[in-house]
């Protein structure tokens, strides 16, 4: 059985769980019918994902955080200027995420009134996805 014998430096090991989350949310979103795309590079449009109906398109950035903070946990506005649609946040250590659309305030907390809470699998997060 192959086994990792090698050690994974901490800003790999973070890249690549973050990778994974928006693995996790092509998949889903995948499953559920939209066309995705991944840009080469988002730095500067931070768009981690492009989807399509056909028609229309929707950038969507996917962000992690650590669950201790809470959800009354700030988020801050990083994608000013750019034309994200929606963001997805992961808890990065435990089974919870919201899915929320982008908003134009510099901060706002996370369980916001137009924020839809998910669990961390594909039925719950495409239900908070379609309340959008």
């Amino acid at each position: 059985m192959p086994r990792r014998l090698t050690a994974t430096k901490d800003g790999t090991h973070k890249a690549l769980k973050n990778t994974a989350f928006e693995s996790r949310t092509i998949s889903w979103l995948m499953q559920d019918g939209w066309q995705l795309f991944t840009p080469v590079l988002d730095h500067g449009h931070q768009t981690d994902i492009l989807i399509s109906d056909g028609p229309n398109y929707h950038r969507v950035q996917v962000k992690t955080i650590d669950s201790k903070d809470g959800e009354e946990k700030e988020i801050e506005n990083k994608w000013k200027d750019s034309h994200v649609n929606v963001v997805v946040v992961f808890t990065r250590n435990s089974n919870w995420g919201y899915v929320i659309p982008a908003f134009k305030e510099k901060k706002r907390k996370l369980n916001h009134s137009e924020h839809q809470r998910f669990e961390q699998n594909k039925t719950s997060f495409l239900k908070a996805f379609h309340k959008l």
